[in-house]
C-alpha cells in the first residue's frame, strides 16, 4: 500500500514512518506549517526544518500552510491529504497518535471522507517502553519544546537518553504527565535514525532557546546534513 505520513519532524511521526515502511511504501510526507504556535492539531517547533529530515530519508515532502485556527485547520489538513492522494497515489494516511482521541478521531474522519485508510502504528502503546525502543532502534531525539510544569529550561535541546527516560517515568508517577509528551508537555525533533530510514544525519550548527513560566522552545537556527 502507498502511504502518506503526517509529518512534524518529531519522534512520533518519524517512528510511525519507520513502522509504516516495514510492510508498505511511504510515498510522501505531509507537513502542515502552522502559523499558530498553540495549534490544537499541529506540532510547531522547528517545523520549517523538516525538509532536512525529508532529504535525509529520501522521501518527497508535501508542505502546506495553515493559520492553525481550531477546527478550520482541519480543512487545510484535508486539502493536503487530498493532494497527496491525487499527486502521489496515496491510499492511506499514517499518524503518530498514541492516546490523543482529539487528533486521531479528526484524522480518521478526514480519511473516511477521502476514502483513505488510516494507520496509527503507535496507538495505545506503553509510552515508557516506546521511548526505550527509540533508543534501541537507533533514533537520536532532542527536546525542542516544553509546555508544562515541572519541565525547566534544562530540558531544552537535551537529547533523549536512558537517564532522561527514567526521569520522565518519575515525573509520570509524581505528576501524571504523559512521558512521550502526548498531552502537549514536550515536543521533539529527530536528528538521526536507523538505516535505511535515515541515509544521512542532521548536525545542529547554531541554536537558541527561550523559556519563561514552564514554557520554552529550542530553536534551531542552522543545521546541515552529514554522511553516515
Amino acid at each position: 500500500m502507498r502511504l502518506g505520513v503526517l509529518f512534524s519532524g518529531g519522534k512520533d511521526s518519524v517512528f510511525a514512518c519507520w513502522r509504516a515502511q516495514e510492510r508498505n511504501t511511504v510515498a510522501c510526507l505531509i507537513t502542515l506549517l502552522s502559523q499558530n504556535p498553540d495549534s490544537y492539531m499541529f506540532h510547531t517547533p522547528n517545523i520549517c526544518h523538516t525538509h532536512f529530515q525529508a532529504e535525509a530519508m529520501h522521501i518527497p515532502q508535501l508542505c502546506r500552510p495553515t493559520q492553525g485556527v481550531k477546527e478550520k485547520e482541519l480543512e487545510d489538513l484535508k486539502s493536503a491529504m487530498a493532494e497527496a492522494r491525487d499527486c502521489y497515489g496515496v491510499q492511506g494516511i499514517v499518524t503518530g497518535a498514541i492516546e490523543s482521541i482529539y487528533q486521531a478521531a479528526r484524522v480518521q474522519r478526514i480519511c473516511h471522507s477521502l476514502d483513505l485508510w488510516c494507520f496509527d502504528p503507535l496507538w495505545q502503546t506503553d509510552q515508557i517502553d516506546y521511548l526505550k525502543t527509540l533508543l534501541i532502534e537507533g533514533f537520536r531525539v532532542i527536546i525542542s519544546g516544553v509546555y508544562a510544569y515541572p519541565f525547566d529550561a534544562s530540558w531544552l535541546g537535551a537529547e533523549l537518553t536512558e537517564e532522561k527516560i527514567m526521569r520522565l517515568a518519575q515525573l509520570q508517577e509524581r505528576y501524571q504527565i504523559n512521558p512521550s509528551g502526548e498531552g502537549g508537555e514536550i515536543e521533539t525533533f529527530v536528528l538521526d535514525g536507523p538505516i535505511p530510514l535515515f541515509r544521512k544525519r542532521i548536525e545542529i550548527l547554531r541554536a537558541s532557546g527561550t523559556y519563561a513560566n514552564y514554557r520554552g522552545q529550542y530553536i534551531i537556527e542552522e543545521m546541515r546534513l552529514v554522511d553516515k
